[in-house]
């Protein structure tokens, strides 16, 4: 049984906190459940973030995270989906599941003509060495919180003032930048149909 909730636009700790108390309270019994968010501007520091990738934030607020991964920014214009899943019912691995939200996003990309890849040594997904697509996770009492993030049509500048993943010259892209202009919650739907046919 899943269940998915499209939350809108919402601030990060409130996201944060709810898929915190969610996975906490929930049993045996509870459905997975997948959220779809936009975020207001943050930056997010993994739990292996280094300050040092942190350039130059301005205004933006940055915020210490217990996801995995590095530095990264979220905003309007960008799809957020957090994954709720039990992973021992599932009887998916950590690197599994990676690998799963990874490739719903090629694949998606790909239904609007668009080639991504994954790469081995860096969780996430590419385009022409840009990248499109971030993956953070969490997996406590065997299920996991936090999820993806795609850029479909958003300010990027944010992103130069970060070392993006912890990487000085990662280049990002979007969705529009390479001609596709679609809607998110068009673009959520696809990658979450995605999701749930590979679970």
């Amino acid at each position: 049984m899943l269940t998915i909730r499209n939350l809108g636009l919402q601030d990060y700790e409130t996201s944060w906190q709810a898929m915190q108390c969610f996975t906490q309270e929930r049993n045996s019994e509870t459905s997975d459940e997948i959220w779809i968010v936009e975020h207001s501007p943050v930056y997010t520091l993994g739990l292996s973030g280094k300050r040092e990738h942190l350039l130059n934030t301005g205004n933006i607020p940055v915020i210490n995270s217990d996801r995995g991964g590095q530095v990264t920014y979220h905003g309007p214009g960008q799809v957020v989906i957090y994954t709720l899943l039990d992973i021992k019912r599932l009887n998916l691995g950590v690197r599994q599941l990676v690998t799963l939200l990874e490739q719903a996003m090629i694949n998606t990309l790909a239904s609007h003509g668009i080639s991504a890849v994954s790469k081995a040594d860096a969780p996430g997904v590419y385009v022409n060495d840009k990248k499109i697509g971030s993956i953070g996770l969490r997996i406590k009492k065997n299920c996991s919180y936090h999820g993806l993030s795609l850029n479909n049509d958003m300010d990027l500048r944010p992103f130069d003032h970060i070392n993006t993943c912890g990487y000085a010259d990662l280049k990002v892209t979007q969705l529009s930048d390479l001609g596709v202009i679609i809607s998110s919650t068009q673009l959520a739907n696809s990658v979450i149909q995605a999701i749930t046919t590979a679970l």
